[in-house]
């Protein structure tokens, strides 16, 4: 079965918000009228946002009181292309078109879905410079399918299930890292050498070096068979391989700028909250190479210190601390931390054996993560599927 199609613009009122000044912000500011902006826009229901208008704020500026179940999507920002619905009555900022459906021809749950399928499209029609937009033309004369009531409810109760059955894996994967995080802190405390009833140490007594890699211009050729990994590969604290260029294939490096599975790594430069982001290395592909801003931590005795461990003692308030206050630079996008300082840093250190049970329990809880990684990557190849079907009138 082939569907009609149909412009937003046929079968929705569309705008866009406003901002109202600043310079009144008791006047405008802190009232009883939720104010969406672009990045509250996480596709889900928004019940509540970070500010609020005052009734003021509303009736002397382009905001516009919108009503539960408008559709929302960011014009441009960090979320650019990203789709929300409204739980509340809200208003919105500049940067988020909302999209009212005609209820007498659109279910909203149905809309949504309709509009997560149109994303790919709208960011291939952004426009500008640093921070590339949609236009709210392109979203207006935007096509949709448009079968029955009774079958777009049906289609979205569909996909409702099918998305619900994602957020839980995504929940269930948050849970697991939040669990980390709370068995380093039952087993050695925040870290805090001050108070901490462990045995402290500089850096420079259990790491014998920091060693780099080497600055390599990319090639751009995908088939190329070396790698150097970019900053970003750390940043999140996790290893990305994916995070890597090529270089020329008659580069011959030598074998200590290797990346190796069971590496810490260690990001020297980078903006403030980010300088001395540290990831370990697992499922590491041959050929991958270090850059001069990665570090790998060499150790001087490997059986007085877990890699796994240090992972996670590096991602603790008290070091990341340590690192910032250390860290230098007259760029407010990029810090360095030289070896030197980084050396002179103190921390816990607690018995080898207790930093083996931690390392045991992060393996496990690795493992798990791995399993559910794999069911929501199947999870998410369905839904791409029932999405392409839906909308195509073969679900």
């Amino acid at each position: 079965m082939t569907y009609a199609e149909v412009e937003i613009e046929q079968v929705c009122d569309t705008g866009s918000g406003g901002t109202p000044s600043r310079a009144k912000q008791d006047l405008y500011f802190g009232g009883t009228i939720p104010w969406v902006k672009s990045g509250e826009l996480r596709e889900s229901v928004i019940t509540q946002t970070e500010e609020s208008l005052t009734e003021a704020g509303l009736n002397e500026s382009a905001a516009k009181l919108l009503p539960k179940d408008a559709l929302l999507v960011a014009l441009y920002g960090a979320t650019v292309g990203r789709v929300g619905i409204l739980g509340i009555e809200a208003a919105t900022n500049q940067a988020v078109c909302h999209i009212i459906p005609d209820r007498s021809r659109l279910d909203h749950r149905y809309l949504f879905h309709a509009l997560r399928s149109k994303v790919p499209y709208w960011l291939s029609q952004r426009v500008g410079g640093g921070q590339p937009n949609i236009s709210q033309g392109v979203i207006k004369k935007t096509k949709i399918p448009l079968p029955s009531l009774s079958e777009q409810k049906r289609i979205a109760e569909i996909l409702d299930r099918a998305e619900a059955l994602r957020a839980k894996r995504r929940a269930a994967l948050a849970l697991l890292d939040e669990l980390t995080q709370s068995i380093f802190l039952d087993m050695f405390g925040d870290a805090e050498v001050q108070v901490s009833k462990w045995p402290v140490h500089k850096i420079a007594e259990y790491v014998n070096e920091f060693q780099g890699g080497k600055s390599l211009e990319s090639n751009d050729d995908k088939s190329s068979q070396y790698r150097v990994l970019k900053v970003s590969a750390v940043t999140g604290m996790k290893f990305r391989p994916e995070e890597s260029k090529p270089i020329d294939d008659d580069y011959e490096p030598p074998e200590d700028h290797y990346v190796r599975n069971g590496d810490l790594l260690f990001s020297r430069a980078n903006t403030t909250e980010l300088v001395g982001a540290v990831a370990y290395v697992t499922n590491c592909p041959q050929n991958l190479l270090l850059p001069d801003k990665l570090w790998r931590f060499v150790w001087k005795d490997k059986k007085a210190v877990h890699p796994l461990f240090v992972w996670y003692l590096f991602q603790t308030r008290p070091v990341r601390r340590e690192i910032g206050n250390r860290a230098t630079g007259t760029s407010g996008s990029m810090k360095n931390i030289s070896k030197e300082k980084l050396f002179g840093i103190p921390t816990i250190l607690p018995p080898i054996e207790l930093q083996q049970t931690f390392a045991d329990r992060i393996i496990a809880i690795e493992r798990m993560q791995d399993r559910l990684k794999e069911s929501l990557s199947e999870l998410n190849v369905l839904f791409a599927t029932l999405q392409h079907q839906a909308f195509r009138g073969e679900l």
